[in-house]
């Protein structure tokens, strides 16, 4: 697509930006990949753990087309749509269904508590179910595990024992395994590692355990 079909693809559709950057994907099967983030300012979740608390509000607006030309100039495949909470601004699927058709694989980053049924299939979504010591576990929108296909992930920050205990008994009462890839994480001030890791090896769960690789190599930083 060039800038003229571009511009008639979104228009004048504006969204409020936090920051883009460049970085290396520090979660889901991505991990690793350079990446560029768009990060949506504004969330309706409170979550105790949060560390994007930065992104509630502020921002500034920007226009999907100029987002566009800002995610194009860093010369990368890979682009996620993160927050804050994405979905929360109703231009953000104008902004996924462009970025997809201009060949870039999109993932789309959302706490599960916002309907995705109309999120273009080609968008992998990562659907960040709440457990309960988040704090916001009641604001899961379970009809959203309707609308997920095998290339879409489910992931859950875990806690403590409680949170795992939950989890296994979200597997059963919503048939997950199978159905698409499911991601555990330690939350990173609450759990060690190791005690997730060996929960998992001793149930012999077919989940992917991951830790927040972006923080291992710059710290708990805004912008990486």
């Amino acid at each position: 697509m060039n800038d003229v079909e571009i511009k008639k693809e979104v228009g004048e559709l504006q969204l409020r930006i936090t920051e883009i950057f460049h970085s290396l994907q520090g979660e889901s099967t991505f991990v690793g990949l350079p990446t560029v983030f768009v990060r949506l300012t504004g969330c309706p979740l409170r979550c105790v753990y949060c560390d994007t608390e930065y992104a509630f509000k502020g921002g500034y607006k920007k226009s999907i087309f100029d987002i566009i030309k800002q995610v194009r100039a860093y010369d990368t495949p890979y682009i996620t749509v993160t927050g804050g909470e994405p979905l929360a601004q109703q231009n953000c699927v104008p902004l996924l269904n462009a970025l997809c058709d201009l060949g870039f694989t999109v993932s789309l980053e959302t706490s599960g508590a916002l309907d995705v049924s109309t999120i273009d299939s080609r968008v992998i979504k990562i659907l960040d179910l709440k457990t309960p010591a988040s704090g916001e576990c009641q604001k899961n929108l379970y009809s959203n595990l309707d609308f997920l296909n095998p290339q879409d992930q489910v992931k859950f920050i875990i806690c403590n024992k409680a949170d795992y205990d939950w989890t296994l008994e979200l597997f059963t009462q919503y048939d997950l395994l199978g159905r698409t890839q499911i991601l555990f994480s330690p939350e990173h001030k609450q759990l060690a590692a190791k005690d997730l890791a060996g929960w998992i090896l001793a149930d012999k769960l077919p989940v992917r355990m991951q830790l927040q690789m972006h923080k291992y190599i710059w710290g708990d930083v805004a912008g990486v």
